[in-house]
């Protein structure tokens, strides 16, 4: 069994998107064998078609610039992409840090009617497992969650590829003691 840990930057704005549909922008990945070891690492850019201009605050949140989304690839390629390298794995779990990693891919696969069946069948939450194994009453980021463990997080936070890897060293601290299968 591998593990898949991923994270997701889409398309935002200031105050919200009431009514409006985010995009993937960028998809990080890290995956992971059972004992723990670090095996591969997957990158992409995601050019919106919706929003194809990023938003002033999500330049600004993100440090993703306007140029690197253009060259980036279509949401169809790149979700094609990262299924082939997640499929390489003939056993595997997709895990975030929280739900909307999830929704961000499965609202992209529904714009581009793209099959996505494979991701919620196999697909964990452990933001929400982390409360769960520490017994924390609120919410937690992951930032904090590594601070409340020793943790240094390394690298630009809402950048897919680092939070990708700060979340699988979380994830290796407990890695024997996650309630998922």
């Amino acid at each position: 069994m591998d593990y898949i840990l991923f994270d997701l930057e889409a398309t935002c704005w200031h105050k919200g998107t009431p009514g409006v549909r985010q995009e993937v922008i960028e998809i990080g990945a890290v995956k992971m064998s059972q004992d723990g070891t670090f095996l591969e690492e997957f990158h992409c850019m995601v050019k919106p078609v919706l929003h194809p201009f990023l938003s002033p605050y999500c330049l600004e949140l993100t440090g993703i610039s306007q140029e690197e989304v253009d060259r980036g690839k279509r949401f169809p390629t790149a979700m094609a992409d990262f299924e082939d390298w997640v499929h390489e794995s003939d056993d595997f779990l997709m895990i975030s840090w929280g739900y909307m990693d999830l929704d961000y891919l499965q609202t992209g696969c529904e714009i581009h009617r793209i099959e996505h069946d494979w991701i919620a069948s196999s697909y964990h939450d452990l933001k929400a497992l982390y409360r769960e194994i520490c017994r924390l009453p609120g919410k937690i980021g992951l930032k904090a969650a590594m601070r409340r463990e020793g943790i240094t997080f390394e690298g630009d936070a809402h950048r897919a590829l680092p939070d990708a890897q700060n979340l699988a060293l979380l994830f290796r601290r407990h890695i024997d003691i996650w309630p998922i299968q």
